[in-house]
């Protein structure tokens, strides 16, 4: 018993002090750790910056943190932190060979919350799809299509081809063609379209709305009606003018040609 306990004395008198460091450092580090995240997390949202990306960064910064005073810790005790390391970064090697896809995904992701090219509510085109922006997460984004499907698009997709935001800047110009027949007076058919057009309040008086002739095509003069709108009006209003222009279009006898094709028989002489 009584060289157990000399044993025991000579460990603690050995390696109490390291163990003590080491213990002492764990505890510091972990609240200088906390105290980095949350002032990181609070200076990114002041930044105006997204709140998921902005835990995330925050979070990564403090197990960053933790992994070095840990490793910082081992070594007070002794114990040889090199192969550790290296073991730690083979393994990151091999889950990021592994990940490539996710980690595209994520890189695209904080890009995305970065420069925030569309917001939540933002009808855009982007990824092959079109539809209103429910939520931006780290891997995908969520769009809600126009028939109520709910898509979740890869964030790499996105990134990786042009992006179309519809919501931006509040306006949207509706472009619409409606040809007349050649026979057709333009300037009747010019004011038709202007008194259909002012039964729409909807449409803004700035920008102005234009009214020309923009094609003689092979059997129609074409006219585009180009008035702007509130981008949440767009579909409303062109549907409405397409509806009002038709049915005008009858009352005042104004003919809209479509293709026709005529078809000459010549009979071949008869052999007597």
């Amino acid at each position: 018993m009584e060289i157990n306990t000399e044993q025991l004395w000579t460990l603690i008198k050995g390696y109490g002090l390291s163990l003590l460091g080491a213990l002492a450092i764990l505890i510091v580090g972990c609240w200088i750790a906390k105290w980095i995240r949350g002032g990181i997390h609070r200076s990114l949202e002041k930044g105006k910056m997204d709140v998921s990306l902005a835990g995330f960064l925050s979070n990564l910064a403090y197990f960053g943190l933790m992994a070095f005073f840990v490793i910082a810790a081992l070594n007070r005790v002794g114990v040889s932190t090199g192969s550790f390391v290296a073991v730690v970064g083979a393994a990151g090697l091999a889950i990021a060979l592994s990940l490539q896809g996710s980690l595209s995904n994520f890189a695209s992701g904080v890009m995305l919350m970065i420069f925030r090219p569309f917001t939540v509510g933002h009808y855009i085109e982007g990824g092959g799809v079109t539809g209103s922006v429910q939520k931006v997460e780290i891997f995908t984004t969520t769009l809600l299509t126009p028939d109520n499907k709910e898509v979740i698009v890869p964030n790499s997709a996105i990134i990786s081809s042009s992006i179309t935001n519809y919501s931006s800047t509040g306006q949207r110009r509706v472009d619409m063609v409606f040809g007349v027949g050649y026979s057709d007076d333009l300037k009747k058919v010019r004011q038709v379209i202007e008194e259909v057009l002012a039964t729409e309040d909807r449409i803004l008086n700035e920008p102005a709305t234009q009214v020309a002739v923009s094609n003689l095509g092979e059997s129609s003069v074409d006219f585009v009606v180009r008035p702007w709108v509130n981008t949440p009006d767009y579909w409303d209003v062109m549907f409405n003018i397409t509806e009002k222009m038709k049915l005008r279009f009858d009352e005042e006898g104004i003919s809209i040609p479509f293709p026709q094709q005529d078809v000459h028989l010549i009979s071949a002489p008869s052999e007597n």
